[in-house]
């Protein structure tokens, strides 16, 4: 087979930019491929123009495309790489191009620095809540290494449905979801390279018919991987929530996803801690791993502080039986919740109010 756009693009995917540590192609560097006889030109966009790793990375180009036109048996062609920078972050540029999503109004990542801090509660809980106060809301789990949204939210029993080449969301609990948990077998290791999990993901918000959509809550893997980069290319977000449990280490690793979700140009709608405090059957608060730690790293990152959700045995029971409603029966959980779905959505109206994103314009009923 003679050398032809594929092989390159093949060819350029095996090429990591020294710093980012990730191939050019999923960086989506690559911003076009021409070629014609004997002769090879591709252009790419740095993050910036000062590039100081930019004659290694032509190094490694060239070196790539030679031994695929060695594969294809062709011989050496003449390579031309052509350099540009864009400064904007990821997610910046997404804004500036639109969205793939045009009858969702906001879409919210919920991530966090390390696991088992229970992000996936606290993103299923969200999405619950803001439709108990009135919001059309969905979630998707964006979590495909380790998805839990089948337990969660009792969909076990419930079978996918698909319409043409679209995925429809299961409706449960007044909210719309979307999980691949719900589109392998249910004991099957998911074991994924960067662009398995950058297209698995990019088919899941998609392909999925979402419809409108106040709020469409992502439940983001822990730490700070491919799908967060995937995502802020793919999206344009109106904020992030990272949640943290109160000891010192998981402020740490909170402390690094805040920096990522800067990174990526994707501002911060606030910071959940979870597992505040264990509350037992008489109502006694205990501070099994502290508290109040995530306040006062929201206050030491100028990031606003959602409220702290304690750790009670109605919210783990609730989530292993998949009925998240009953989390609002009242007492200090249902609080708690409700404390942190109306600073959400505060934080997203002063967001919108400040003009930091644009938003299309969607009838509320």
């Amino acid at each position: 087979m003679p050398l032809n756009e594929q092989l390159v693009r093949d060819a350029l995917s095996t090429v990591e930019d020294p710093d980012l540590r990730k191939d050019l192609v999923t960086l989506g560097m690559v911003q076009g491929i021409d070629l014609g006889p004997g002769r090879v030109t591709v252009r790419i966009e740095l993050t910036t123009p000062a590039c100081p790793m930019k004659d290694r990375i032509r190094t490694d180009i060239e070196g790539a495309i030679r031994a695929a036109a060695q594969s294809a048996g062709d011989g050496p062609p003449e390579i031309t790489v052509d350099f540009s920078a864009d400064v904007r972050r990821p997610n910046e540029k997404v804004r500036d191009r639109g969205t793939p999503l045009p009858q969702v109004r906001h879409v919210i990542a919920v991530g966090a620095g390390k696991g088992g801090v229970g992000k996936s509660t606290i993103a299923v809980n969200l999405a619950v809540g803001l439709a108990r106060a009135g919001a059309r809301a969905g979630v998707l789990d964006g979590d495909i290494f380790g998805p839990s949204l089948p337990t969660m939210l009792g969909l076990d029993t419930i079978p996918g449905q698909v319409e043409g080449n679209m995925l429809l969301p299961f409706e449960v609990h007044g909210i719309r979801a979307m999980t691949i948990g719900k589109l392998v077998e249910p004991d099957k290791a998911l074991i994924w390279r960067g662009p398995m999990a950058h297209s698995a993901f990019r088919q899941l918000a998609t392909q999925t018919e979402w419809g409108e959509l106040d709020y469409l809550i992502i439940d983001l893997p822990p730490g700070t991987g491919d799908v967060p980069l995937t995502m802020a290319q793919l999206l344009p977000l109106s904020g992030a929530v990272v949640v943290c449990t109160p000891q010192r280490v998981a402020l740490d690793d909170a402390r690094r996803a805040i920096r990522m979700f800067q990174q990526l140009g994707i501002d911060l709608l606030g910071i959940v801690e979870n597992m505040s405090s264990y509350v037992d059957d008489s109502g006694r608060e205990h501070d099994l791993f502290g508290r109040g730690g995530a306040e006062l790293l929201a206050q030491e990152m100028h990031v606003p502080f959602l409220g702290a959700v304690p750790l009670v045995p109605a919210l783990r029971i609730n989530s292993d039986l998949g009925t998240p409603l009953k989390n609002w029966t009242g007492g200090p959980l249902t609080e708690a919740l409700d404390g942190m779905v109306r600073q959400l959505a505060a934080q997203v109206s002063i967001a919108s109010m400040q003009g930091r994103f644009v938003q299309p314009t969607l009838s509320v009923h």
